[in-house]
């Protein structure tokens, strides 16, 4: 079996080869927490090259929270027919999206559950009407699971189901509801939800559309480091072969632990059989690193400050991530499992940022680079770094 010592030495190599499932896995259960972490800041500097940290102003919008997939995990959902259920209107919904123009925001990432009394025309309407309302605003809406939910309705087919969404206005499918794509785990969380083939197969048409897209994943289900590193797998291949066509692939890849404070999944793991749930601050930088040396094809490693705080995310970027988020004006998902911290002005990333000895710069959702006041009006402090631990 491989040494984990050799296998940072080829990684940091000048032209390191591509790390495998089973390196992977060795480096996730062995290394030196250090060693694997500066691995993962070398490869940053070797991919994504510079001192600056994007950041992208945005905020998220959660029309509906009727859904029927239960997912154990998720605090925000309510059945069908439920007192709490709500879907908002246009006008609701529009409203939202002017207080973020007003602040300069550039984005738009509207998510909900998959509401079966929603037809594909009301989610037409919707994105039109937005659009034309706001036309400065990339809408990235739904989900992988809420689109084949809308399919089902109405006996299409997920493909179709996106390709007239785009027609309507749609710029991006985010990657939300990837949780983990190994089904032994996947299954056993959210049964309905459907196998990780589908999910991948949703976001590898919604490529070939040419929409944007971004890779998760959530961590701290009782899975092994190898399930965690098969995820990741998953996730290259699909790469692989959108690159191979000529086609974007995903921009990005975010991970996070799931979020257990008030919901039955946490609470259902008590007592003798208990299996531990959730992960701790060293594991999510391992995480990190590990994303940051996998995926040689994916340019992005996006830190997570909504769930693990902004000292957390700081010290993520000293890991392998070259992105702080978006400040997000609303979150409604993260917040209802028990977080308190998931709202954030462009003012308060900027100065993580700077803290952390990097260079603020604001970006749309395409990673494209946008106008950022602090830099070119020469306001950018000189603070010195924090040292990681």
């Amino acid at each position: 079996m491989a040494d984990w010592r050799n296998i940072i030495e080829r990684q940091l190599s000048e032209y390191p080869p591509r790390l495998s499932l089973e390196e992977a896995a060795i480096l996730y259960d062995d290394a030196d927490q250090n060693e694997l972490l500066h691995a993962g800041l070398m490869m940053r500097r070797k991919r994504v090259p510079g001192n600056k940290v994007t950041y992208l102003v945005d905020r998220n919008v959660n029309y509906t929270n009727v859904c029927t997939i239960n997912c154990q995990f998720c605090s925000f959902y309510r059945p069908p027919g439920h007192e709490e259920t709500y879907t908002q209107s246009t006008d609701q919904i529009s409203a939202r999206f002017s207080e973020l123009e007003a602040i300069g925001g550039t984005r738009v990432l509207m998510q909900g559950g998959v509401n079966p009394d929603l037809p594909l025309d009301w989610y037409l309407s919707l994105i039109a009407e937005l659009r034309a309302r706001h036309p400065s605003l990339a809408l990235d809406c739904f989900s992988p699971i809420e689109i084949e939910g809308i399919a089902d309705v109405c006996k299409i087919s997920t493909k179709e189901v996106l390709r007239r969404l785009k027609q309507a206005g749609m710029h991006g499918l985010p990657g939300g509801g990837a949780e983990m794509l190994v089904d032994e785990i996947r299954l056993d969380v959210s049964p309905k939800k459907g196998s990780s083939d589908n999910w991948l197969r949703v976001m590898e048409e919604a490529q070939e559309l040419g929409l944007t897209t971004s890779a998760t994943n959530v961590i701290g289900f009782g899975e092994s480091n190898f399930h965690r590193v098969q995820h990741m797998e998953g996730v290259r291949q699909l790469q692989d072969r959108s690159l191979q066509r000529g086609l974007t692939g995903f921009t990005s890849f975010i991970a996070w632990p799931v979020q257990l404070e008030n919901n039955s999944f946490g609470k259902r793991n008590k007592g003798q059989n208990r299996i531990e749930l959730g992960t701790g601050v060293h594991e999510y930088l391992r995480h990190v690193a590990i994303a940051r040396l996998f995926f040689d094809n994916i340019p992005h490693i996006q830190a997570s400050w909504p769930t693990m705080g902004m000292g957390v995310a700081q010290l993520a970027l000293f890991a392998g991530a070259d992105d702080a988020g978006s400040t997000m004006m609303e979150e409604n998902v993260v917040s209802a499992s028990g977080t308190t911290k998931t709202l954030a002005g462009e003012d308060e990333l900027q100065r993580t940022i700077i803290r952390a000895g990097f260079v603020p710069q604001k970006r749309d959702s395409d990673y494209n680079n946008l106008r950022t006041q602090i830099i070119e009006e020469g306001l950018l402090p000189c603070a010195p770094p924090i040292q990681p631990v």
